[in-house]
């Protein structure tokens, strides 16, 4: 079925409720790994204490995307997902600040990492839903701009109300400024997400009849893990191609959130002690400089699927990956920090792409009736580098850094920028099978 091609406005209504996801999603990165040092938390330990949210995104991503493929109600088919996530986000959003110890701050982030992954898995299915292949990539852009006006809202609001004289501390030393922010973003997360609901409808099954008749056929848990792991089984090539790519992108991404705070706190600023006024500085101003490559991701978003228009999307994803790995490599050379701000204009253009030109590959690359389930397969190629580093990152750092090295987080995110240059190299083995039908079949809306 060939789909209408939508307004630039419905296109914003539709992923409006990505802003509201990566609001979270950025509180959660920037601040998670300075609230387990405040609450006690070794620089080693941290890694594992990040383990329950890809284990999370194992499970619930598949899960959600087989689940919604064979969705139909009042709401749709991906919405009921959308609102549900929401929900039990914003609440553990607005509890994570009161933890009074590791274990608690831990369950909460699985609880958090879990709902997240609810509400965004479907919306990426939504997109292929909703959209003609020929507005795909520009599907996908606008969520990206909406995640960099998300996440640059989110990582700045800390220092803003420290700005604005919120000072002290909860009494498990979380600085006030981030319990604020993190109130906030329940509110934002819930009410972005209730836009697009409210504003979006989907499109009906085709065939009603033949689609209940399926989905009967596929009722019960075992049905849908053979469906999952058949789709795992089937996985068409340029899936497994992209697959590669993700594993070096996601790995020197979660090297760069898991440290580049603390890398901040200790390299630009010279702080040692966790509990110190100095340090507080340093992860408010690490927290600000993500803002800054979230606002590249935004300002260069809108710009992308020109871009890929005139070349390829597979060219400009590894051009900007090419990008980002200059901005993590360049951190050790920066001892001033607003020179440091200009390190995350290569990662926000890298962030740009990583959240749009995959899933538009990948969308002309796999059949409708699955679209949801193989979204949910794809993020295992997110989840599984989260996993290494959770695992990985603390043995790391004790036997080639040296148990309470100061400087190894500096050194972690460098192994990021290295990751980055080995996933743009891994970009030319992928065969966009659908890229340049897609990008002149009709012309696009954005």
């Amino acid at each position: 079925m060939q789909k209408p091609i939508l307004r630039f406005g419905q296109l914003l209504n539709m992923s409006f409720g990505f802003l509201g996801i990566q609001f979270g999603w950025g509180l959660q990165l920037a601040n998670m790994s300075a609230v387990y040092e405040r609450l006690g938390a070794r620089p080693d330990q941290v890694p594992l204490l990040w383990l329950a949210a890809p284990l999370t995104g194992l499970l619930v991503q598949p899960i959600i995307g087989a689940l919604s493929d064979r969705t139909w109600g009042r709401l749709g088919r991906r919405r009921p997902y959308f609102l549900t996530g929401a929900i039990l986000a914003s609440i553990a959003l607005f509890a994570m600040p009161r933890s009074s110890a590791l274990w608690m701050a831990a369950g909460l982030l699985w609880v958090l990492d879990a709902s997240i992954n609810i509400s965004m898995e479907p919306f990426r299915a939504f997109v292929a839903d909703k959209l003609d292949a020929s507005q795909r990539t520009a599907g996908f852009v606008m969520q990206s701009f909406f995640i960099g006006v998300g996440a640059s809202l989110a990582n700045a609001l800390p220092l803003l109300f420290s700005r604005m004289g919120v000072q002290g501390s909860t009494a498990s030393g979380v600085p006030l400024s981030v319990k604020y922010a993190f109130q906030v973003g329940a509110g934002v997360f819930l009410l972005a997400v209730l836009w697009t609901v409210v504003t979006t409808s989907e499109f009906p099954p085709e065939d009603p009849a033949a689609w209940d008749r399926a989905r009967r056929g596929r009722r019960g848990l075992g049905a849908l893990l053979g469906e999952i792991s058949a789709s795992v089984r089937e996985m068409p090539a340029t899936m497994r191609q992209l697959a590669v790519v993700q594993l070096f992108t996601w790995l020197g991404l979660f090297c760069m959130w898991l440290f580049f705070v603390p890398a901040t706190a200790r390299h630009v600023f010279g702080a040692t002690d966790a509990q110190s006024a100095l340090y507080t500085q340093g992860i408010e101003w690490g927290g600000f400089v993500f803002a800054f490559y979230s606002i590249t991701c935004f300002v260069v978003a809108l710009a992308l699927p020109k871009l890929a228009a005139v070349s390829s999307r597979k060219t400009v994803h590894a051009a900007a990956l090419l990008c980002g790995a200059a901005g993590l490599l360049s951190v050790p050379l920066i001892h001033n920090k607003y020179v440091l701000l200009l390190s995350m204009v290569g990662v926000g253009i890298a962030w740009a792409s990583i959240l749009s030109m995959p899933y538009a590959i990948l969308s002309t690359a796999v059949p409708p009736q699955r679209m949801g389930v193989y979204m949910g397969v794809f993020n295992f190629f997110i989840v599984i580098p989260e996993i290494v580093a959770a695992v990985g990152f603390g043995p790391l750092i004790r036997l080639v850094f040296g148990e309470g090295n100061p400087d190894a987080p500096l050194y972690v995110v460098m192994l990021g920028g290295a990751c980055l240059l080995t996933a743009a190299a891994c970009v030319g083995l992928v065969r966009d099978v659908g890229g340049a039908r897609e990008l002149v079949a009709r012309p696009s809306a954005v």
